[in-house]
């Protein structure tokens, strides 16, 4: 096969090129290009192997429930279906004059972009759809691929996250927590016409009905015909320490009910400095979406079709013991319509934060008099992409590290 081969000649380069072997070097060359094209796919290879367990157990994935039984090539469809973003290297300086590559540095910015893309994907292509590798995509699919190529006029590019993440107190190269990613996209979402997306972040752990319901999410413009003239598709993300070193076992229940939920858009999380895009879980384990793979930037041009394999990802998906969470996490949904927000509340209310006393956040009617007014982000009167605001210092909330620690 190819992956032995490839490592056998690895290995024994330096004798293999004096040596006459026309046949293997043809099939050397061969092996390498495959490898070069295909390299997300068998990257990491023991984790390819992987299996789902034969389990009667229940699978959850972003709202929809299968049995691994009678359903795996649905599942596994429904999994390789979401938007995969790894780190990527070759892409053009961040800066001009910043690394060329987020290896090492970028995992929560590409698990940050995942996230926004599944709220993308299910409001342009609903929840239903699904991505085969020989299949012709919509326009609309790769518009929303080229929102996130690693060019610096992409609107959720790398370029854009990092230079943006500068506003929030995060050098370019450091590191990011799901609170400081959640805010970025918040940020940069603003610049971002075609989708008329709206992109709610919670506070001190409460959601505010009142402040997404009122006037500064409302559209601003009918661009769109699937925007009612009262709503803006919501991307409500809840960041939210869950612990002190380790995640408290008293809201695994709750986090759990997160995935069952319609709305559910996925979790950011993983471990410390080891960020991961959790999709879904099966039993006590979470399943998510490893960006830890290096991959070429492609060499695309804008609006153009992109040459998505690298964007999907293929193998048996990943599982991690829930109480192996680090307890930094931010909570996805999407709401393309405001009765689906309703609906959302109703059931945040009955099956997330049923018990008074172990909720996870809140979810209040009216903004707490004793907060400072909610100021949406607005975009600014100069024409930007929104990076080139990043000298301002002016934070509308602390980072990640300093969450309130919840009380049980």
């Amino acid at each position: 096969s190819v992956w032995p081969l490839y490592h056998h000649w690895d290995l024994q380069s330096s004798r293999n090129k004096k040596c006459n072997l026309p046949h293997i070097c043809s099939t050397y060359v061969f092996s390498v290009s495959v490898l070069a094209k295909y390299e997300n796919q068998i990257n990491v290879f023991s984790d390819f192997l992987d299996e789902l367990p034969d389990s009667a157990e229940p699978v959850w994935i972003l709202g929809q429930c299968y049995d691994v039984k009678t359903e795996k090539s649905n599942l596994l469809s429904d999994i390789s279906s979401r938007l995969w973003f790894t780190y990527r290297k070759k892409f053009s300086p961040i800066g001009g004059t910043g690394p060329s590559s987020d290896a090492g540095w970028g995992c929560m910015l590409r698990c940050g972009q995942m996230i926004l893309a599944q709220a993308l994907v299910c409001q342009h292509l609903g929840r239903e759809w699904r991505w085969h590798p020989e299949s012709k995509h919509p326009a609309e699919y790769h518009r929303i691929l080229n929102c996130f190529l690693d060019k610096k006029d992409s609107c959720y590019s790398i370029h854009q996250m990092a230079q943006m993440g500068v506003g929030e107190g995060k050098s370019v190269g450091e590191w990011y927590g799901p609170n400081t990613v959640a805010q970025v996209l918040k940020k940069l979402a603003v610049f971002d016409d075609w989708n008329s997306l709206a992109v709610y972040v919670s506070m001190d752990n409460t959601v505010v009905i009142e402040d997404i319901s009122d006037s500064p999410f409302r559209p601003l413009s009918h661009a769109h015909s699937y925007i009612s003239p009262s709503w803006r598709p919501l991307l409500l993300l809840v960041p939210l320490r869950l612990g002190i070193n380790n995640i408290n076992p008293v809201y695994i229940q709750a986090l759990k009910e997160c995935f069952k939920i319609p709305q559910s858009c996925g979790v950011l999380g993983g471990k410390p400095n080891l960020a991961y895009y959790f999709i879904g879980l099966i039993g006590e384990e979470l399943i998510y979406l490893d960006p830890h793979t290096t991959q070429s930037a492609l060499d695309a041009e804008q609006g153009s079709y992109v040459d998505d394999l690298g964007y999907h990802c293929q193998r048996s998906p990943h599982r991690m013991k829930i109480t192996s969470l680090d307890p930094s996490v931010a909570l996805g949904f999407f709401c393309k319509t405001e009765e689906d927000f309703d609906s959302w509340c109703d059931l945040v209310q009955k099956e997330v934060l049923k018990k008074r006393n172990l909720r996870m956040f809140e979810l209040v009617e009216k903004h707490p008099s004793h907060w400072p007014p909610f100021v949406p982000p607005t975009k600014p009167e100069v024409q930007t992409t929104g990076a080139e605001f990043i000298e301002s210092t002016d934070k509308l909330f602390e980072s990640e590290e300093e969450f309130e620690i919840l009380n049980v």
